[in-house]
């Protein structure tokens, strides 16, 4: 069907959006900060996704997307930079704000050097890979840029809300990838990639999301407190 990838951007974004205005949450009045976030990461994003479906690292089903391109690109892949974005990071809102988060900073240096080790070891294992190490690479530099250079305050929290998040990761990739489904909505280059899956989802997909989700929070809670810091 032509609207699955619509339908999947749509369903992960609409139950998000909708209590984005509940009285307890409020998160319409971040999207001054949101929006600037999502567009930054996006652009690279969509640069690095434009250069991997040139070059044949991934593709795209035609069956399950409504034929509109931009650089090459489906609609739904460029919408796909907002949708999830909003859903993990209104997930990081909610979670925090409700739930008071509080991770304890040992547990969360001992894990940052654990993912860094991780990245390192994995983009240089699987040089001849390119999702696979440029993925790990660029996890490694995420990390060591938020841990030690930026030293924010919540990285134990996004890792939390990051486990939690891969229930719906698994779902959305899942079908994306093209569990449930005839064929994959997403294709991969069997070359490019390690070869572990998750059902059908690409390990590397995992550090992708990760690598995501972590640079518009980067960018997001970075405004939000400079916002904040302008009300006092």
């Amino acid at each position: 069907m032509k609207y699955t990838y619509l339908l999947i951007d749509f369903f992960t974004i609409i139950i998000p959006f909708i209590f984005s205005f509940h009285p307890k949450l409020k998160f319409h009045q971040t999207w001054k900060s949101f929006f600037p976030a999502v567009i930054l990461t996006g652009i690279i994003f969509i640069a690095w996704d434009i250069y991997f479906t040139k070059i044949g690292v991934w593709g795209f089903n035609p069956t399950y997307t409504v034929g509109l391109k931009i650089s090459n690109l489906p609609v739904e892949e460029i919408l796909f930079f907002l949708c999830i974005p909003y859903s993990c990071v209104f997930t990081y809102h909610c979670l925090n704000l409700l739930l008071n988060l509080n991770i304890n900073q040992k547990t969360e240096t001992i894990l940052s050097i654990l993912f860094m080790i991780l990245g390192l070891s994995v983009g240089f294992i699987f040089l001849d890979k390119i999702y696979t190490s440029v993925t790990a690479f660029g996890f490694f530099a995420l990390i060591i840029a938020t841990k030690y250079i930026l030293k924010v305050n919540w990285l134990g929290k996004f890792y939390f809300v990051y486990l939690i998040l891969l229930i719906p990761f698994l779902i959305v990739n899942g079908l994306l990838t093209g569990t449930g489904l005839d064929a994959p909505v997403v294709w991969y280059n069997n070359t490019e990639i390690i070869g572990i899956r998750i059902l059908t989802i690409p390990i590397e997909d995992i550090f992708y999301g990760m690598d995501l989700i972590l640079l518009n929070l980067i960018i997001y809670l970075s405004l939000e407190g400079k916002s904040r810091r302008q009300h006092l």
